[in-house]
Formats: C-alpha cells, sequence, structure tokens
C-alpha cells in the first residue's frame, strides 16, 4: 500500500518526525518532489538531524529510501548530508532515479542575482536554485541524471546550455561568466560518486507494488507553497500536493490509498507573501522562542519563521486540496503557555465573512475572525497517552477537528519521534 505525508498549510508542520514515525512500518521511503530547499528535523537515538534530501527512512536500516524522479537533485548537498548522517553512525540504503534532474550551480546563482535584482519586491527565495532548476527542467534543457554517464552528448549539452546563461549573466547581472569546462568536469566527478545508486527507481516502485509493500511517499513544504495552489507567486517552484505523487515517484495514481496532511498546532511560516493570522511583536516573538524543539527558526535557511494562530479556513483548504484522509497536529505544546488560545475561523473583508481560502491580492486585504479557547496552563510534554491530557488540550483539538472537516488522528507533544500521541 502506498500513503503520502504532504504539509496542510506553508511547510515547516513537522512532517520529517511522522514520516520517521511512519518509517518503522514501511519497506520503502520515497521522496519524490522539490529540492534542498527545506528541511525536515529528525530527532531520535542517533541525534538531531535536519534533511533537505535524503527521505526520512535512511534512520531505519531495513528501509530502501529513494530519491525520485521528481526531486531537484543537488549532488553537492546530497553529498555533505550523506556524510552528516554516515558520521553519526547511520548505515541506510539509497537509490537515486536515473530520471531525475540535476541541479548546478548556476541555478544557485541565477536564483542569488535574481532575489537581488528584485531588493524589494523579492518572493522570499532560499536561493538553493530551484526556480531557475524547475524553469530550466520545463523548457527541456535540464540535464537528467542518465545523462550525465553519456560524455560526449552531455559535454555538447553543457557547452550549448552555458552559451546562453553565460549571456545572462554578463549582461542582465554584471556577473562573472562560468566555465562550462569546469562545469562538465565536477559533473563527470558527481555522475561517478552516486552511480552506484542509480537506477530506475520507478520500476522498482511499481514492482514492490505488486508485491505488497508499504511504501511512504514523503512530500516537502505544504499545500499553500504549491505553484498552481498556494499563494502564487510566493510559491515554490514544483508542486507540493499527494496528487503529484504519482508524477513524481512514477506509480499510478490509484496505487496512494491514504494520504496523512500535517498541521501545526499554530500557524507558521517563512518566505514572503500574505499570512493572514500573523503575530507582530512581543507576541510573535514568544511564541516563535517557545515553537518547535529550538525555536522557529527554518531547518534549511535558519531565518525566522513568521507565526501566527491556528488558520482553519488555510488549513480546511490545505487538507481539502491534498485529498488528505487523516489530519495529524503537532506541537500542540507549544501552547500550554496561554490563558487563552486564539483560532481564526473566517476571513473579514470589505464587511464580510469568507470562510473559504482567498486568492494572493485578497488574501493581503482579509482580516482574521478569532474565536477564543481557553488554555491548558501546564506541561504536556512526557504525556504519553492522548486521554490524560487536559479537558482544555483535548476541546482545543475537537475544535479544530470540526473547524477543518478531516479527523485528527495522532498529535505531538514533543519534537522527537517517540511524542506521539495516537487518538482513538
Amino acid at each position: 500500500m502506498v500513503k503520502a505525508i504532504v504539509g496542510a498549510n506553508w511547510g515547516d508542520e513537522g512532517k520529517g518526525k511522522i514520516t520517521d514515525m511512519c518509517a518503522e512500518k514501511s519497506d520503502i521511503v520515497v521522496r519524490f518532489q522539490g529540492g534542498a530547499n527545506a528541511g525536515h528535523t529528525i530527532i531520535n537515538e542517533h541525534g538531531r538531524f535536519a534533511l533537505h534530501l535524503l527521505p526520512s527512512g535512511v534512520f531505519h536500516e531495513n528501509i530502501t529510501n529513494i530519491i525520485a524522479n521528481g526531486v531537484a537533485l543537488d549532488i553537492d548537498a546530497l553529498r555533505r548530508e550523506i556524510g552528516e548522517v554516515e558520521s553519526a553512525g547511520v548505515k541506510f540504503t539509497l537509490r537515486i532515479s536515473d530520471r531525475a534532474q540535476v541541479l548546478l550551480k548556476h541555478h544557485i546563482l541565477l536564483d542569488t542575482y535574481e532575489e537581488e535584482r528584485l531588493k524589494d519586491k523579492k518572493f522570499g527565495s532560499t536561493k538553493s536554485g530551484i526556480a531557475p532548476f524547475f524553469s530550466d527542467k520545463y523548457a527541456k534543457v535540464g540535464i537528467q541524471v542518465w545523462e550525465l554517464y553519456n560524455k560526449e552528448m552531455l559535454l555538447e549539452k553543457i557547452k550549448g546550455m552555458y552559451e546562453k546563461i553565460n549571456v545572462t549573466l554578463k549582461y542582465l547581472y554584471n556577473k562573472p561568466e562560468i566555465d562550462y569546462m569546469q562545469v562538465y568536469n565536477k559533473l563527470l566527478e558527481d555522475a561517478e560518486y552516486i552511480k552506484d545508486m542509480v537506477t530506475d527507481t520507478s520500476k522498482l516502485l511499481r514492482e514492490a507494488i505488486k508485491e505488497g509493500k508499504e511504501i511512504l511517499l514523503e512530500g516537502q513544504l505544504g499545500s499553500l507553497k504549491d505553484t498552481d495552489h498556494g499563494i502564487y507567486p510566493y510559491v515554490t517552484s514544483s508542486p507540493t500536493l499527494a496528487g503529484y505523487g504519482s508524477v513524481g515517484a512514477g506509480i499510478p495514481p490509484y496505487e496512494i490509498k491514504e494520504i496523512l496532511a500535517v498541521t501545526k498546532a499554530y500557524s507558521s511560516a517563512v518566505g514572503e507573501g500574505p499570512f493572514v493570522c500573523e503575530y507582530f511583536g512581543d507576541e510573535a516573538e514568544e511564541l516563535r522562542k517557545r515553537g518547535g524543539d529550538k525555536g522557529e527558526y527554518g531547518a534549511k535557511t535558519g531565518r525566522p519563521r513568521r507565526v501566527g494562530s491556528f488558520d482553519t479556513v488555510a488549513t480546511r483548504y490545505g487538507v481539502e486540496i491534498q485529498g488528505a484522509t487523516q489530519v495529524c497536529m503537532t506541537c500542540l505544546d507549544v501552547l500550554s503557555y496561554l490563558d487563552t488560545i486564539k483560532v481564526c475561523t473566517g476571513y473579514e473583508l470589505d464587511g464580510k465573512i469568507y470562510k473559504d481560502f482567498l486568492t494572493t491580492d485578497l488574501l493581503y486585504k482579509a482580516k482574521p475572525v478569532y474565536e477564543e479557547l481557553p488554555g491548558w496552563k501546564t506541561d504536556i510534554k512526557g504525556i504519553k497517552d492522548y486521554n490524560d491530557l487536559p479537558k482544555e488540550a483535548k476541546d482545543y483539538v475537537d475544535f479544530v477537528e470540526k473547524q477543518i472537516g478531516v479527523k485528527i488522528s495522532m498529535v505531538s507533544n514533543g519534537p522527537e519521534r517517540s511524542s506521539i500521541l495516537f487518538r482513538n
């Protein structure tokens, strides 16, 4: 059976530890989209890790981990990440799709230079090269992994590619040109490094499905950062929805039987764009300081995350667009300091209350409509049974569940893999 774990909001929902936990019952864990532009933080017996490209199943030795064709493969980032995980004594099996496309040096440079050029109109990019990468992919000038092993074809392609790129670097950005031979030689080294991991992962997955294997699809970011359905243009450059899992992993869409959407007990986001429920000043700093396992700071960038109240409008939209069959709420323990807890249940715009998620221009104008619930004012970390939570904490979960319309099957009350409470 195939299950997908995806984000219901702006990303940073805590998907890593949920995937790490669910991986225990899986045979294969697959990264099917995105790149090294966002991270999943995992805390386990091996230490604390921020994974960007490696699937979260790497901490289980018996699992096959796959970087599928839908991923932007930054081989330098992958090499660093593998080194960090292996240095902790972790052994794992990794397979890389021969149809994945390779992220190159110029993608990162163009991403960085464009953000500089845009100045105060920037998109808030992580400068990981994702937008230029996908531009090349869909312009059909990118390089798939299999092309790394055809040296003559690769050289010809690289030479032609950098004739155009160097014009852009020189005349648009006034930056140094790139020697295509240096890029070519570096790619030959990269090809040798990943050679033993490269295979037809789509075929591997189709065969695993026939054999009845348990397969976990791991998404990056969340619904509201999806290229089509998110807060465009302040989105990532690849689909973040479970529906893309079939394309990004190369499996039939009807094989995805369960979709677990992850949301925090409050809202957080990194980057630019509208954020209706955002807190500011001391209120924001207090929540940011208490959030996550080391505060609300991006796993990839280290940037302070924008934070705010739980947004039922955005989350209902997020779980519906994902097709979620169940929801996991993380970081419930973070709210334990509050006397009362604000929950956004609608957007007010021009005197009208909206219950549906709006387009980007209208989101900027919308004001949150809040309901306040009583807090529980006690530390809930360490509680192992959902039924042992304070009544107010369970009431909060019940309220959110009713608002978003999808069963909340589990909550987390701490950053560790073991801090997951199942809700019957």
